[in-house]
């Protein structure tokens, strides 16, 4: 039996080794397409850059961007030391500003008093706005190239938030509300343990689960209609010129059909400016709960299908291509 001969992990105690200042290294870096994904990853998050160093007031934000999902701003700030009072404020001052609702703040350590911070923040907050603690690290392998880590000291208690949004309701929930949200807190426990390429998203008590894809504008989603008896998976374009987005697709039909392996329903609702593509599966009944290991095997399976096939197509996507046609209004395939 041969051994294995394994190399030592270190860490690079001194962030700027790497980044020598916040403004002109670190941010620039985290800004990067690659890393801010490497960031949402972590977060749960699918984010788009908007802005660095952006204006508010008479301080200047480090990163705005968007989760694409929610088509809402993300606010970054960066300290490449341990946590003080000074970004403390400013990070709640760029945060009322901006009308943030998620509020990340990245710093080489947290100060036991500012996670604390941020953790009752999340508490008294609704399930609207969300705080989020992270500390990075560098770490290497002998002469290997440096490798940076983020850890979440702090983060929304997303069970916590969910229960409290149920109970805010004038009723109490229905049986129905309250068997969608047993149905997809398991569900993300199976993207969990499977290690999907689909981010987690917050569990609710709705008949849908929305999901990021990597563009604003448009959503995956998971649905569950337990009339009907019957699960789904949409691709939903919501925003920027719906008609020519669902149309470039559209002529790519063939394909993306062949890739996903079944045939998809393609609606295009110009009147309420939304256009969608959708798969159904009619053998299982949401309701029955000795079926959910099969009903979220066929959702997660499903997602990832439509995330991979769609995804580089919607980025790709450029409106001055479509050359619209007379009879391509308002259709349904």
């Amino acid at each position: 039996m041969t051994s294995t001969t394994l190399s030592h992990l270190q860490k690079i105690d001194d962030l700027r080794r790497v980044w020598q200042t916040e403004d002109r290294h670190f941010t620039p870096w985290l800004a990067q397409e690659e890393n801010l994904v490497r960031l949402g990853d972590t977060i749960g998050l699918d984010l788009e850059l908007e802005e660095t160093e952006k204006n508010v007031g008479p301080f200047r934000a480090d990163i705005v961007a968007k989760d694409t999902l929610t088509d809402t701003w993300v606010l970054i700030e960066n300290q490449l030391e341990r946590t003080n009072h000074t970004h403390l404020g400013q990070l709640l001052t760029y945060a009322a500003g901006l009308n943030a609702v998620t509020i990340v703040w990245i710093a080489d350590r947290f100060a036991d008093e500012h996670r604390a911070t941020l953790d009752w923040l999340n508490e008294i907050t609704d399930e609207s706005i969300n705080f989020f603690g992270l500390e990075i690290e560098l770490w290497q392998i002998a002469d290997s190239p440096i490798a940076p880590k983020f850890n979440i000291v702090s983060k929304p208690n997303e069970w916590t938030k969910t229960i409290t949004a149920v109970r805010r309701q004038s009723t109490k929930p229905t049986s129905t509300q309250e068997l969608q949200l047993e149905y997809w807190q398991a569900f993300v426990v199976r993207l969990e343990n499977h290690k999907s390429t689909i981010k987690r998203r917050k569990p609710s008590p709705h008949f849908a689960m929305d999901f990021s894809i990597g563009r604003g504008g448009f959503r995956l989603t998971a649905v569950i209609n337990t009339r009907e008896k019957r699960l789904g998976v949409r691709l939903f374009i919501s925003s920027g010129d719906i008609e020519a987005f669902y149309h470039l697709l559209l002529q790519d039909r063939a394909t993306i059909e062949a890739k996903i392996g079944s045939p998809l329903e393609w609606v295009n609702l110009p009147n309420r400016k939304q256009g969608e593509v959708n798969l159904y599966n009619q053998s299982f009944d949401p309701a029955q709960r000795s079926q959910w290991p099969q009903q979220h095997a066929w959702l997660q399976q499903t997602l990832e299908a439509f995330h991979h096939t769609f995804s580089p197509r919607i980025k790709a996507l450029n409106s001055d291509d479509y050359q619209p046609e007379e009879d391509q209004m308002g259709e349904v395939d």
